[in-house]
């Protein structure tokens, strides 16, 4: 007998006592009948058979995102990875060097150190460029903005030496900083919007959102803020347990908040305890169709006791809540577990078919095409799923998100589509930046407070002829003389925002923006009309 037949002979064998042996592990235990067992074995018979090589864990993972997309459309899987990024932005910390950047021309441009964080520490200052990276170059090499970061980033105590290239300084400048944790903000911006009135933006919901909230209410307090406006649009959520902290700082004693249940979940009630530092005074919450899950407790517990006033257009509609399961490679499954319900009863998660994704994330798009946006007169509740505030009886219904009191229809003559097309090609933000960073000197010494450029700074024509210029460049121009003239009112407002946010920080530019936000004037005319009834 030939070599060659003697190797066939030893590979049919194998191959016949892998088998076997799959079929009776299979047998073993639970039996033929159980799915559990028989996923063993699928993935076992695919390692040991198949004709070719396999990736076991990447077979692994995409067998649980088979599960999951044939359930509801946020219960999700991350990698590793995934999970960690994922984790800092909720738990409120990643550690690193401290540095807001942009990337401008391949090269990474500075917005700001953090203060007292370890790059403002060493004299890194904003309007820097970072070149080097432990004597690797990171500039003009067209380096993904993730390895960038990956670069940046590391544990705490370690130390990364960068080389700096500052205006004005001939030779390349080198810094050696020492990693250190970072905080990530949730609260996008606060400022007394108009006398005895405080705004607040919550940008998500994480593990540090009630102590940065409290901390804003305090130092408006002790400006005199009587009444907030609290603006949760775009909030896409986070913690349920942050948003019942949030929401506890408005109401009265077993006040109901929020309550959950599902199938293998028992009902849990959220109760106020009565100890709010908001108790009193008039509130105004504004959402928009991308405020969801976290942002829908708060915005529905204040709405169903009656507390406040909501502004602005319906919710997303998210009211599903997911327990996450972590797996030892630091892996993670969000499993949907239970619906929340607001107190008077309501679910405003939106109708979804297990296993549609695509429709689902389509929703959207459709409530655009149907002319929700535009009018309230667009959308259409089912009279099954009717109820009834707690104090006031008004009626409010379920079945897909939170239906504000005050309707703000989309303005789309103001943001117009050649203006969103220079947003989406980065054309603003680049002009931007490069006006900053030729005059932050010269900004800084003139306007060294903020009152006097929020009064006085105008954005010159030459930023905006230059955005005009480069969108001709890339073929985008404005249809007609009448949208070139609706477009730049804005995009004037956008620019100073910008510039402010460069020059000070996000507080600032909210300052400059919302005086051109529909949602946010109409809250201000609400605040001041109830003043008038009282």
């Amino acid at each position: 007998m030939t070599r060659q037949w003697h190797r066939v002979i030893s590979f049919l064998t194998i191959s016949l006592f892998v088998s076997s042996t799959i079929q009776a592990q299979f047998r073993l235990n639970l039996g033929s009948k159980s799915p559990f067992r028989k996923l063993q074995v699928a993935e076992m018979a695919i390692s040991n058979l198949y004709v070719d090589s396999v990736d076991e864990q990447r077979l692994v993972e995409d067998g649980i995102r088979g599960m999951l997309e044939k359930l509801d459309p946020h219960s999700s899987y991350t990698t590793a990875k995934e999970t960690k990024i994922l984790n800092e932005s909720l738990q409120g910390a990643f550690e690193g060097i401290g540095v807001q950047f942009n990337i401008q021309s391949d090269t990474l441009l500075v917005i700001q150190p953090i203060v007292n964080g370890p790059s403002d520490k060493v004299g890194i200052v904003a309007g820097d460029r970072i070149v080097m990276v432990n004597d690797t170059a990171i500039a003009g090499v067209k380096m993904p903005r993730e390895e960038i970061m990956k670069r940046l980033r590391g544990k705490k105590g370690t130390k990364v030496k960068l080389g700096v290239v500052r205006r004005g300084i001939n030779d390349l400048l080198t810094f050696t900083v020492t990693r250190d944790k970072i905080p990530v903000k949730t609260i996008d911006g606060y400022y007394m919007i108009r006398p005895g009135i405080g705004y607040i933006r919550i940008g998500s919901f994480g593990a540090t959102t009630y102590d940065e909230f409290m901390t804003c209410v305090r130092e408006l307090q002790d400006k005199g803020m009587k009444d907030l406006i609290l603006d949760l649009e775009e909030n896409g959520g986070g913690y349920l347990q942050a948003a019942v902290q949030i929401a506890n700082e408005f109401l009265q004693k077993n006040d109901l908040i929020v309550y959950t249940e599902g199938r293998k979940v028992r009902q849990q009630e959220y109760h106020a305890k009565g100890n709010g530092k908001l108790l009193t005074g008039k509130v105004v919450v504004l959402i928009n169709e991308f405020s969801a899950s976290a942002a829908e407790i708060v915005t529905g517990a204040i709405q169903d006791q009656d507390r406040g006033v909501i502004v602005g257009r319906r919710s997303f509609g998210k009211g599903l809540v997911q327990r996450p399961v972590n797996f030892p490679d630091g892996s993670m499954m969000r499993l949907t577990v239970a619906h929340y319900f607001t107190p008077s009863g309501r679910c405003i998660q939106k109708p979804y078919k297990k296993g549609d994704k695509k429709d689902y994330d389509m929703e959207l798009d459709d409530r655009y095409k149907h002319g929700e946006l535009y009018s309230a007169d667009s959308i259409h509740f089912d009279d099954s799923l009717k109820y009834y505030t707690l104090r006031k009886h008004r009626t409010v219904y379920g079945g897909g998100g939170v239906m504000p009191d005050v309707f703000v229809p989309l303005d789309t003559t103001k943001y117009t589509r050649f203006h969103r097309q220079l947003a989406a090609k980065g054309i603003v933000m680049n002009a931007n930046l490069k006006y900053v960073d030729s005059h932050r000197k010269q900004l800084k010494n003139r306007y060294e407070a903020f009152d006097k450029y929020l009064s006085d700074f105008e954005i010159p024509q030459s930023v905006v002829n230059e955005i005009i210029a480069e969108g001709k460049k890339q073929k985008i121009e404005p249809k007609d003389a009448a949208e070139l003239s609706r477009t730049l009112p804005y995009l004037k407002t956008q620019l100073k925002a910008l510039v402010a946010r460069d020059l000070w920080d996000m507080s600032e530019y909210f300052q400059v923006i919302n005086e051109q936000n529909d949602i946010v004037l109409r809250a201000i005319e609400e605040m001041e009309r109830q003043e008038r009834q009282f």
